[in-house]
């Protein structure tokens, strides 16, 4: 009887999920889960270090274990919306770059406190909602220009992998040169670098979850050596949403101000194209695409992400968004939602286990390889800018070098906005420009007279 209900459950699943039709088996698909997990869950010890009180933030940061529970549940509720409803072999999580922006551009660059930044994440969310289930989001997707997209993933890669130098000593402040090289001879920094060293040699060797066991091997290593402490236990249960459940809805009124809409803008901005990117990245990989290249069910897709966003913000967590790790899973076999599923459920499983987390949260030089690392993937897009056209490389780099020189992506979004229309015009291809494209010089040139006042 046991026998009967497992194989009815199975064909039953096999059937929504469209498992067999796409190809695939439901040992594959748990498999891909499996990876797709492994890959990507170096972000339960990487956010909390950058969004927590216990890092860079201090005391202007969000409790360290609040910040470990929420994400776990945001990776798991946007993950599972994302593998139920739309059926992607897709996984979710707050994204690396994101949590950068709202934690050193936000929190710390504009001095707005973490309960409006949560409130500013959650209304990008909704408005996401808005233009993922609407005809909007493809006249918004056709008013942006490829190069301009390609140049703000790549900027965020930049900054990404800047604050993880800055993190890992291996850059540091100089009154002289405004940045010089660290002091090799200080044991985090050798710690950081060991760390950088054999995640990289773990990602060209193409070991899925190479970001996970550098880190892994890094922690080891702090340990031996004295530099990281050993975890007061392995399992514990999930704490700390006391400090940040509801705080995005509360400090809702705090939203609304000129400040918050360039906030609000650039994490919508930013969320929406990353996110498209990746559906359209892995769906391809997966070969889930239809036969005119477009992506089926992309309205559930784009709501999904949107949905994980509104659910890690009230939950307490930076935005949420497809990770381009999900191709680790795709390349095993995955091909379905119940690739999502099953990553889901390591990540409620991982939810329990925050005293090892925390002990690699607390210790830059353990997370900043990571973040190093994850810069450099993002920054590939560089590769495919058009350098040969000054109307679109100058915008670009402007995007590009700005994030990290300014320490804010949303001051580089804003001056490649700026410029981008300008050299249309100037080589006199401004029927090119959409009009959208001017709405935002105006904004972005309201936002930096904001600044200076």
């Amino acid at each position: 009887m046991v026998t009967d209900v497992l194989s009815r459950t199975r064909g039953r699943l096999d059937t929504y999920f469209g498992i067999s039709s796409n190809g695939s088996t439901m040992k594959r698909e748990l498999m891909a889960g499996t990876i797709t997990f492994l890959a990507m869950s170096y972000v339960l010890a990487v956010n909390p270090s950058v969004l927590g009180d216990q890092g860079a933030l201090g005391a202007k940061g969000i409790p360290m274990q609040a910040v470990f529970t929420a994400t776990a549940i945001a990776a798991v509720f946007g993950t599972l919306v994302m593998g139920i409803w739309a059926r992607y072999p897709i996984a979710l999580a707050p994204g690396m770059g994101l949590n950068a922006f709202f934690a050193y551009s936000v929190v710390l660059g504009m001095g707005i406190p973490w309960q409006a930044a949560l409130s500013g994440t959650f209304l990008s969310g909704v408005i996401f909602f808005v233009l993922a289930i609407t005809k909007v989001r493809e006249r918004i997707l056709d008013a942006i220009p490829m190069q301009m997209k390609l140049a703000v993933g790549a900027g965020i890669g930049m900054f990404v992998a800047f604050l993880g130098l800055k993190n890992a000593g291996i850059v540091v402040n100089s009154d002289a040169t405004l940045v010089t090289l660290g002091d090799f001879t200080k044991g985090t920094t050798l710690l950081a670098l060991f760390g950088l060293v054999v995640t990289v040699v773990f990602l060209v060797i193409g070991w899925h979850g190479a970001v996970l066991y550098g880190i892994v091997l890094t922690a080891a290593v702090g340990v031996v050596s004295g530099l990281v402490d050993l975890p007061h236990g392995v399992v514990a249960m999930p704490r700390g949403l006391e400090h940040t459940f509801g705080q995005a809805i509360i400090h809702l009124p705090d939203a609304f101000t000129g400040q918050m809409a360039v906030v609000i803008l650039t994490m919508l901005f930013v969320d929406f194209f990353d996110c498209s990117g990746t559906l359209i990245g892995v769906a391809n990989q997966a070969g889930l695409l239809d036969k005119d290249g477009k992506l089926p069910r992309a309205a559930s897709a784009l709501a999904a992400d949107s949905v994980g966003t509104m659910a890690g913000a009230v939950i307490g967590t930076s935005t949420t968004t497809a990770y381009v790790e999900s191709t680790a899973g795709v390349s095993a076999g995955g091909r379905t939602g119940m690739t999502a599923v099953t990553t889901a459920g390591w990540f409620l499983i991982a939810m329990f286990c925050y005293p090892i987390f925390a002990v690699v949260a607390g210790s830059s030089a353990i997370t900043a390889p990571a973040l190093i690392v994850v810069g450099v993937l993002m920054a590939r897009a560089l590769g495919e800018i058009d350098w040969n056209r000054l109307e679109y490389s100058i915008p670009a780099f402007v995007t590009v070098i700005m994030m990290p020189l300014t320490y804010s992506i949303a001051n580089g979004l804003a001056m490649g906005m700026l410029f981008y229309p300008i050299v249309m015009t100037a080589k006199g291809r401004v029927k090119e420009v959409h009009p959208a494209m001017w709405a935002l010089l105006v904004m972005f040139l309201g936002y930096f007279f904001f600044l200076a006042e």
